[in-house]
């Protein structure tokens, strides 16, 4: 090759490695045996990459149609002078700056340099946008679902609150379900992705209350609040569109579902009016969550737990007053001065206490306090009065394996006096602290265990579910003097007023401190529930609520729960946990904005009026109106005909409901009503906290209504952390913004904009199925990985710039090299397709990473360019490369598609060819070309040449070795100044080796695969002659066969075109500074006609 054309053909920047092939083999081992026969060839041979449709018949074996014969002389149909779309300016040769003249060698002209429009920047700020408007111009994603005839798939979204900006979850959540429905659209399925959001509830409520001053709150009248937050959350819903879209994700935009819809809300009143005609619908007091920072009742998907509470708990005790007959004298002894220890971590809910309940299966024990053994540091705790004053002790009942823990934390000696099970206490009698009531000791739950407190617990119907379950049993009366805004009410007496959290907290410790009823107070630091709104703590308090009864389907969701696939596995343990446990969903929330509960209430005896004529009247007029309705419809209006002479007698519920309720309805407004769309969804996806959420409440009420599971599949991923494992935090800095990661920050150099294939592709590398970590560096490696797979497009459109398809070569006449890494793409291809089918994405990511990227730049590519570059324009040889890498571009830009669609658009609108579907027509976008179909061709590779295909490329890795100490010694510049020599004692091995030094196929000689100017195979290791090979080696290939590789100048000189050396440069006169096989292709090419084409 002369020097300028060496110089065009190193300057090409089309992978992420040099191009100058030959000092870069001996520098690189190869990788290429990703899917060498050990590791692949048990692959099923039913599963492997498509043949090629164009407008011409197959051949049988054919990659391409019409294969055409190969002329020795250029023509306007082989391909060269074809006329194809111009897509900008070519890429730039290196100029006569940089080494050379530009009219410097003969034999420049017919050189076949890479050329492609292809820009290798990006540049996807810009980009990107235009690809999204081409695709909406076309209505791509249309035209795709219309023609696609395998079926309906639906993967239905769960909706996010429209309440403010998306974060980095929002971003990993939507791009997952994008990549499924691309994937879904290759595989001939017609999607109809529906996305959606919830509108209701106390997060939008309070954006506008917090938006408002203080007088505007107190003007706001229900109707004017729903109106400004219907506003607010159309607004937020709009911008949250916006900005899924940029990320690229397709769905139906322009008819999303939402929550507040009229037609939604109907479907919604429908399934609570089944529900409620099943049975499932109740009204009653009991203990709920509840928010007094929001003043309302919460459901358990709408706490969290913070690390770090501390609760104030107390050891106190209550005084026995009475056994019953039945105890046969068992505590007469102790009598009057014995006492019950409890412990409690709220000790506000004293005063609502109305039993003390202890396990039947404990042991427990009479215990005596020593005063003289009073120890003065009792650890973190604070001694009560019982302790600290000069009274006589009383004898306390606590469980006997507490007792050593008890006296350590009080500092002081118990001493057992008797020891009895926990059923001999029941209908004990005490005294309770603070209204002298009598109380009795009942027996509870396995709630009462010996992991902390006394064994005895201090029971409170109206503040906890066990308690309240507890007392359903025994007829406890149900207290609870707590108001809305969580201070006790006049019911608590001298408490009335107190915060319960706060000081009203401390004033019932200091009260039963003086009364001599605290052992000792004591921090404790543990899991405690806050309202994940307002981020303050809740309450459990008996309120008047509207409840679902679980019990009544609680077996048919569960078996329900099996007949899921969960993906992970251990998902199903989860959710099956959560609702194994559910007895009553509170479904009342005491906001404005939501969906009302269809109720009415008699004036004066507040008996519900609700039945299936009032709840599908008021349906009927939601569906009409919305539910703005109920607020400004008269009552009158609200109730049936039947009903409306006594509506004076009824006044409409202020209650709405809980918005699990509203996006648990979503299956019955969304997947039922919609055409095109399937019930029971295919698929469900969303954040591993919707066991407790969304899965859980589109479960219950598609179960309860229509007695199966709503979805047949759910996938859940984690969290979102930052590259150090942290949870995100603007305290912190450590929040990453995808709006930021995609478009970048302006005047920020460390805050590129990386575009929203990046953020796809960092998606797709990560197990999601835990949680994940992102940061600038990760994204950094992203963006390299990015950078190079365009690379990888780069080259292949480059060396494809005259391409027709009807220039492939049958796959029975390809050289085995091409067969080989048609065998490797096959496979590839294959498992790519398994792991987007187990949606194992990272996986994908991997292989891409390893085949596209590394793989077949470090062998196939770095191989092919001897004769992509200098074999003839229409040389078989040259045509037989090209056919193998327009399969690996046309299978590689679909595989990837799902998870780059922008760079995959990128690369198909680039194609210098055109891509003919099976019913003749031309396929414009990429999402239109289908996936690959499985080639069986491909993958029908004989296994001995698999086998000897992997030992092959080992012996090309220690061949490499070998060159390279050899061009470090100054022996050779590149691999093509080296003669390699090879022994084995393998003969077959030999005799294939000895087979590749004289291949039918140019392509695969031996002396081509090592990229070096020639091969020779010894029959023996004479001494006098490996004496003088100046480098040398024994090397184990596949850790048994053993092969001696040395390495010599090569023979001859050489050759100007091609720089592989030669005996036969100068043997020509027209072109003595040729090769052979130079020569025959100038002569095929004449000089001339080559430089017209340049």
């Amino acid at each position: 090759m002369d020097a300028a054309s060496f110089l065009k053909f190193a300057a090409f920047p089309s992978i992420s490695v040099s191009l100058k092939s030959s000092k870069r083999a001996m520098k690189t081992s190869s990788s290429y045996r990703i899917l060498s026969h050990r590791t692949c060839w048990s692959i099923s041979k039913t599963a492997s990459v498509s043949t090629f449709y164009f407008k011409s018949s197959l051949h049988k074996d054919s990659l391409f149609s019409n294969t055409k014969p190969f002329c020795t002389y250029p023509s306007e149909d082989s391909g060269y002078f074809s006329k194809r779309r111009a897509r900008g300016p070519v890429m730039a040769p290196k100029k006569a700056s940089e080494g050379a003249k530009q009219d410097a060698g003969r034999y420049k002209d017919t050189i076949d340099l890479p050329k492609t429009a292809f820009p290798m920047r990006a540049n996807s700020v810009v980009r990107e946008p235009e690809i999204q408007k081409l695709w909406d111009e076309n209505q791509v994603l249309k035209r795709v679902v219309d023609r696609n005839n395998g079926g309906a798939f639906t993967l239905h979204d769960g909706p996010p609150y429209a309440n403010g900006d998306l974060h980095i979850g929002h971003a990993l959540n939507k791009i997952l379900k994008d990549i499924i429905n691309r994937y879904k659209l290759l595989q001939n399925y017609k999607v109809h992705y529906v996305p959606g959001w919830d509108c209701h509830g106390l997060p939008i409520e309070l954006k506008v209350l917090q938006s408002m001053d203080q007088d505007a709150r107190k003007a706001l009248t229900p109707l004017k609040l729903r109106q400004k937050a219907a506003k607010f959350a159309k607004n937020t819903v709009n911008n949250q569109m916006k900005s899924f879209k940029r990320y690229g994700v397709w769905g139906d935009w322009s008819n999303p579902y939402l929550t507040l819809s009229p037609e939604y809300e109907a479907a919604q009143i429908e399934v609570f009016g089944q529900m409620a005609m099943h049975g499932y619908i109740y009204r009653g007091r009991k203990p709920v969550h509840w928010s007094p920072s929001s003043c309302t009742a919460l459901a358990e998907a709408e706490l969290e737990y913070p690390e770090g509470h501390v609760s104030k708990s107390i050891y106190a005790i209550f005084k026995l007053v009475g056994a019953p007959p039945t105890s046969n004298g068992l505590l007469e002894e102790f009598f009057p001065d014995l006492c019950l220890a409890i412990w409690t971590t709220t000790p506000w809910t004293v005063p609502a206490n109305a039993a003390v309940a202890v396990n039947a299966e404990l042991l427990y024990a009479v215990i005596e306090m020593h005063l003289e053994d009073i120890s003065k540091s009792p650890g973190t705790g604070k001694l009560g009065n019982v302790l600290r004053s000069e009274q006589r002790k009383p004898f306390l009942i606590v469980a006997t394996e507490l007792v050593p823990t008890l006296q350590s934390k009080w500092g002081v000696k118990l001493s057992v006096k008797k020891t009895f099970l926990g059923s001999a206490l029941e209908n004990c009698r005490y005294i309770h602290p603070i209204d002298n009531r009598e109380c009795p000791v009942v027996i509870g739950g396995e709630y009462i265990t010996t992991e902390s407190g006394t064994g005895l617990v201090h029971t409170a119907p109206g503040h906890g579910q066990e308690d309240y379950i507890t007392g359903l049993k025994y007829g406890l009366p149900i207290i609870s003097p707590v108001d809305d805004g969580g201070k006790f009410t006049e019911e608590a007496g001298q408490f009335g007023g107190l915060d319960v959290l706060g000081d009203g907290n401390t004033a019932v410790v200091k009260y039963l401190d003086e009364k001599m009823s605290i052992v000792m107070e004591e921090p404790y630091k543990h899991k405690y529930p806050y309202d994940w709104r307002t981020k303050k703590p809740t309450i459990f308090r008996a309120t008047e609520q509207w409840f679902a009864s679980v019990v009544g389907f609680r077996q048919a969701a569960m078996e329900a729960i099996n007949q899921v696939t969960w993906i992970p596995a251990q998902a199903e343990n989860r959710i099956a946990a959560m609702t194994s446990s559910r007895s009553d969903w509170c479904i009342s929330r005491q906001r404005t904005w939501g969906v009302p509960i269809p109720v009415f209430y008699h004036v004066h005896t507040k008996e519900p009026l609700m039945n299936a004529e009032t709840i599908e009247h008021i349906k009927s007029i939601i569906s009409k109106k919305g539910s703005d309705a109920w607020w400004y419809m008269a009552t009158e209006e609200l109730l049936p005909d039947k009903y409306r002479d006594n509506a004076s007698d009824y006044q409409k519920g202020t209650d709405t409901m809980d918005v699990w309720f509203d996006s648990g309805s979503s299956w019955a407004a969304v997947l039922e009503k919609r055409d095109g769309l399937n019930c029971p969804a295919d698929l469900y996806l969303e954040g591993t906290d919707q066991h407790r959420g969304w899965f859980q409440s589109s479960l219950l009420t598609s179960i309860a209504t229509k007695g199966k599971a709503p979805y047949s599949g759910v996938v859940t991923h984690g969290f979102v952390l930052d590259e150090k494992g942290l949870k995100m935090s603007k305290s912190l800095g450590n929040v990453v913004d995808p709006t930021t990661v995609i478009e970048g920050e302006k005047n920020n150099k460390d805050a590129p904009g990386y575009g929203a294939d990046v953020l796809r592709l960092w998606v797709s590398s990560v197990d999601y199925t835990v949680d994940v970590m992102i940061g600038p560096q990760i994204l950094r490696q992203m963006s390299e990985m990015y950078r190079k797979l365009r690379g990888t497009f780069r080259y292949l459109l480059s060396v494809l710039p005259d391409w027709k398809p009807e220039y492939a070569v049958s796959h029975s006449d390809l050289p085995m090299i091409d067969q080989h890494a048609l065998f490797q793409l096959g496979n590839v291809v294959s498992n790519i397709k398994g792991s987007y089918d187990n949606y194992q994405f990272y996986r994908i990511f991997q292989i891409i990473q390893r085949f596209a990227i590394v793989d077949l730049s470090n062998f196939y590519f770095d191989v092919a360019k001897d004769r992509l570059y200098t074999g003839g324009t229409a040389s078989f040889t040259r045509r037989s490369c090209q056919t193998v890498l327009a399969a690996h571009l046309l299978s590689l830009v679909r595989v990837i598609s799902p998870i780059l669609p922008h760079l995959a658009e990128d690369v198909w609108q680039h194609l210098p060819f055109e891509y003919i579907l099976e019913d003749g027509s031309v396929a414009k976008f990429a999402f239109e070309s289908r996936w690959p179909d499985a080639n069986e061709t491909w993958l029908a590779l004989p296994a001995e040449h698999v086998d000897f295909w992997g030992k092959l490329l080992e012996l090309r890795t220690e061949v490499n070795k070998v060159l390279e100490i050899a061009r470090g010694e100054k022996l050779i510049g590149s691999s093509l100044d080296a003669k390699v020599y090879l022994h084995t004692s393998d003969n077959d091995l030999a005799t294939r080796l000895e087979e590749m030094c004289a291949a039918r196929r140019d392509a695969d000689m031996l002396h081509h695969i090592f990229i070096t100017s020639q091969v020779k195979v010894l029959p023996s290791l004479e001494s006098g002659f490996t004496s003088k090979v100046p480098y040398t080696g024994q090397y184990l290939i596949q850790g048994k066969t053993n092969i001696w590789i040395g390495v010599a100048r090569a023979d001859g000189d050489k050759c100007e075109r091609c720089w592989h050396y030669s005996p036969q440069v100068g043997s020509f006169p027209e072109h003595p500074t040729l090769c052979g096989r130079c020569y025959d292709v100038i002569e095929c090419q004449p000089i001339a006609a080559m430089a017209g084409v340049s």
